[in-house]
């Protein structure tokens, strides 16, 4: 690992400390070794969302809201190299036996690579242009799968009353395609439901996940006024930020805007956030996370969103609830993390492939317990925890009883 020195012009020097706290244990029914880890900056403030693997074999997690991370490896992945980055810090790289075996516990990263000071002549819409002809080279674009951990909590009156978690199979041509090639939901269960408004999507939410991402959406550059709004660096690489509105809106919907965070040497866009507001109890929020694999091809790491929205209740309903209004608050909290990728077209492996469009919570899966009590599911981030102690308050049932007790 290099620790060479870089001046910038456009940042401040930034130092990362990556504190692992480590945590090793083996699972022996699957024979793996569980490894554990805390990211830490400089003002040991901890770093969400970062990206934590193995990119040549396409095995991953994401750090929750605290900077902790857990993950399994096999015997065979002794030799690997275990990555840990994320926007603005320099790419963290250590051999997972050597991780597992010096007990590390502090990693000191010195300045990053921002190396802004000469004069860049094209214009944000350029820059945008050419990231987007260039997702099919950028991002990985042949067929591959993805298996990804998708949850979804419905939210009315400002409390989770209903959440669903799948394990999916997802076959996939990356971004610069418009929609998935298909969906299998290979595990699944569900909490209670304690809903009363019963909103409902028409198609499982990974599918609205793909169609509100801008990057495949066909953006017409034209359409948008694009500024410059900050710059960063990530696996050393100068990213500049750019921010896009379109110049059709109307005034209410002045706080709509797409923003990219698009590399300068290669193109590619490493993050993408959403901000939509349709009126005043309907909007949306939402980001999406990329990762380099081995071979530098970007491929998508975590995933968030949030909308509100109003949902209409019958009379009685008001009544029993004593609401004033007969259009309840509700919303959608999502969140998906991906667990592998997999490029090996002998290795597909798409359980319970579906093809009708439906709610998710609609989707009828044998539950399986001891998958769930079997997988390396990522740490808990704030976004999950907030939905399960709002499901656990409505009549004091923990969670874990409720999939027991609904799911069988």
């Amino acid at each position: 690992m290099s620790n060479t020195y870089y001046k910038s012009g456009f940042l401040k020097k930034l130092l990362l400390i990556i504190s692992v706290f480590l945590g090793v244990t083996i699972a022996s029914s699957q024979n793996k070794i569980e490894i554990t880890g805390t990211v830490f900056d400089e003002y040991e403030m901890p770093i969400p969302y970062a990206s934590v693997g193995i990119p040549s074999k396409y095995i991953g997690t994401s750090t929750n809201d605290d900077g902790v991370f857990s993950m399994r490896v096999s015997a065979e992945n002794m030799s690997d190299s275990l990555e840990i980055s994320s926007i603005g810090f320099k790419t963290y790289k250590i051999k997972v036996e050597d991780y597992i075996n010096n007990n590390v516990t502090t990693i000191i990263l010195k300045e990053e690579v921002v190396s802004l000071d000469a004069v860049i002549i094209q214009k944000p819409a350029e820059i945008v242009k050419i990231a987007l002809k260039n997702l099919r080279k950028t991002s990985l674009s042949s067929r591959h799968q993805i298996d990804m951990l998708y949850r979804r909590s419905s939210v009315e009156n400002g409390k989770t009353r209903f959440m669903v978690e799948h394990y999916l199979n997802l076959m996939d041509f990356g971004p610069s395609d418009l929609k998935l090639d298909e969906v299998g939901i290979a595990e699944s269960r569900k909490s209670a439901d304690y809903r009363f408004a019963f909103k409902k999507q028409a198609a499982h939410a990974v599918h609205v996940m793909t169609q509100i991402n801008p990057l495949r959406k066909n953006i017409n550059v034209k359409d948008y006024q694009w500024k410059r709004i900050d710059d960063t660096a990530y696996d050393g690489e100068d990213i500049l930020i750019i921010q896009g509105k379109k110049k059709s809106q109307k005034k209410h919907q002045e706080k709509n805007w797409i923003k990219l965070y698009i590399g300068l040497d290669t193109y590619g866009i490493y993050k993408v956030e959403v901000s939509r507001h349709a009126s005043e109890f309907s909007n949306l929020k939402a980001f999406y996370l990329y990762k380099k694999n081995s071979d530098g091809k970007l491929v998508l790491s975590y995933h968030n969103r949030e909308a509100n929205f109003r949902t209409p209740i019958s009379e009685e309903k008001q009544r029993l609830l004593k609401l004033k209004t007969k259009n309840v608050v509700s919303s959608y909290r999502h969140e998906a993390i991906v667990l592998h990728i997999e490029t090996n077209r002998k290795k597909f492996d798409v359980k319970n492939s579906i093809s009708e469009s439906k709610d998710m919570g609609d989707y009828n899966i044998t539950y399986n317990a001891d998958f769930w009590r079997a997988i390396s599911l990522p740490p808990e981030t704030k976004f999950y925890k907030k939905s399960v102690t709002e499901l656990e308050s409505i009549y004091g049932v923990p969670l874990e009883t409720q999939f027991n007790g609904v799911n069988n």
